[in-house]
């Protein structure tokens, strides 16, 4: 089988000699909507550095589609788009020109760019901001603008970190609508977020990393297990390997 993401025996060592991601391996399936947890500095945030290029892998490999991230990055990199959770954009750019200059990035041509831009803007409700300065968008558009921008080269996976931090209720709401319905059209999505209720509404499969290694891997159900929510197992698990 080649599954969307195959990560085998990872480790990945900064300088300074900490070790942020310790031999974990992890096969993601296509379609699937994977939840990726752990408390802040488990490893969550290098991990998906590591699969995007961001990071430099210290040992083991990770895979796309069966093409190796680090051997053949730019066509590794064209599989994923990824919604960060920092605002790392121009904040001075018009959200159009945002779009376009990304689909550029990726060699889209202009009337592509064009079109998929306008079906983008369309599904967001970001039409009428297509010339409005990033930075006079409300926080919530703003994540839009950010989930847009990991789309514009439709990619295969997307990854999401914290996709809704800082977003009221009902807009949270309607972005879980349009997350479900990507995920439903066959989009394997990989998800961070510390809302974990977010994390047992959307997500089929579950994988929590504490201090750089992988503590527990297994579906919704397994976590929800007994009629205890999420967050019950979640900090069952972190606070005993936390005293281990």
């Amino acid at each position: 089988m080649v599954y969307a993401v195959k990560i085998e025996n990872l480790v990945k060592k900064y300088d300074t000699g900490t070790v942020a991601v310790d031999g974990i391996s992890l096969s993601i399936e296509k379609g699937e909507f994977f939840g990726f947890l752990g408390p802040n500095g488990a490893g969550k945030t290098t991990t998906i550095h590591c699969i995007t290029g961001v990071a430099r892998i210290t040992s083991g490999t990770i895979s796309v589609f069966g093409i190796d991230v680090v051997k053949d990055y730019r066509k590794a990199r064209t599989k994923v788009g990824i919604a960060p959770q920092e605002f790392n954009i121009d904040i001075f750019g018009k959200v159009g020109k945002l779009l376009d200059y990304i689909g550029g990035y990726y060699g889209m041509r202009k009337q592509e760019r064009k079109k998929r831009i306008a079906e983008l803007l369309e599904q967001f409700n970001l039409t009428q901001y297509k010339d409005t300065a990033f930075q006079h968008l409300s926080g919530g558009f703003k994540r839009r603008v950010i989930l847009a921008r990991a789309l514009v080269h439709d990619p295969e996976i997307l990854i999401l970190d914290e996709p809704t931090a800082g977003v009221d209720v009902e807009l949270r709401h309607e972005l879980w609508r349009d997350l479900k319905k990507l995920n439903k059209e066959g989009k394997t999505i990989i998800l961070t977020s510390h809302y974990l209720e977010e994390v047992e509404l959307l997500c089929n499969r579950i994988a929590i990393i504490n201090k750089g290694k992988i503590v527990e891997d297994g579906s919704k159900e397994h976590f929800t297990r007994d009629g205890k929510s999420l967050e019950d197992h979640y900090l069952e698990i972190t606070r005993r390997n936390d005293k281990d």
